[in-house]
């Protein structure tokens, strides 16, 4: 594991300008991660969005293939614990149900897995 990855049950804090991506899914977060090291970012995957240290977060994205249960919550969480970072959300076309309850959720980017996958090349560069 590389020194800006950190695993979700990791104690070390989040690298400075760090996407901390709330998935299930290591087999696509694997190319997200490697979008941000590109970039220049750290990287951390986990279930929930860190407590403390989280000044540094520069995205926040949420799988809601996998963390959909966090939909209702994680706007909030990102306006008290990290109000600088960037939420995006994605989702498959054919779970309209959560992509829409995204957008209600105040969640102000919500894409389809396809538009996720389409942009992960050029989603850091103006980190």
């Amino acid at each position: 594991m590389s020194d800006s990855t950190q695993a979700e049950s990791g104690a070390a804090s989040v690298t400075p300008g760090s996407v901390v991506m709330l998935s299930g899914d290591l087999m696509f977060s694997s190319r997200v991660k490697a979008a941000a090291e590109r970039a220049g970012l750290g990287f951390r995957i986990s279930g929930s969005l860190p407590e403390n240290e989280t000044e540094s977060i520069r995205y926040v994205i949420l799988d809601l293939s996998t963390r959909s249960g966090l939909i209702d919550e994680i706007a909030s969480q990102c306006t008290q614990r990290c109000p600088q970072a960037i939420l995006i959300a994605y989702g498959p076309h054919v779970h309209v149900d959560k992509l829409n309850r995204a957008r209600a959720a105040s969640i102000p980017t919500v894409m389809t897995n396809g538009q996720f996958d389409s942009q992960l090349s050029s989603l850091f560069d103006s980190n």
